[in-house]
């Protein structure tokens, strides 16, 4: 994965304004949940530009939860918000 898209994937998630609301009033499991979502629609907007990402993160299930593992320990700072 290109340097600019893994800076720029936890960049747009942790701009998810439902990711943020979860982080600010759920509990760790519920943002786990919202983040999930946010990555998903993240990877589906940098379809266009990202073929190959999308393509790993469709087929590659170890790819998928290594993508969701990382930017969930980057994004997820409740004591930052």
């Amino acid at each position: 994965m290109k340097s600019t898209c893994r800076q720029a994937i936890p960049a747009k998630v942790s701009a998810d304004k439902a990711y943020q609301n979860a982080i600010k009033n759920s509990d760790r499991q519920n943002a786990r949940i919202e983040h999930n979502k946010a990555l998903e629609r993240v990877v589906v907007d940098l379809l266009t530009d990202h073929m190959e990402l999308f393509k790993q993160f469709s087929e590659n299930p170890s790819f998928k939860k290594w993508l969701r593992d990382s930017n969930f320990n980057i994004t997820y700072q409740p004591e930052a918000r």
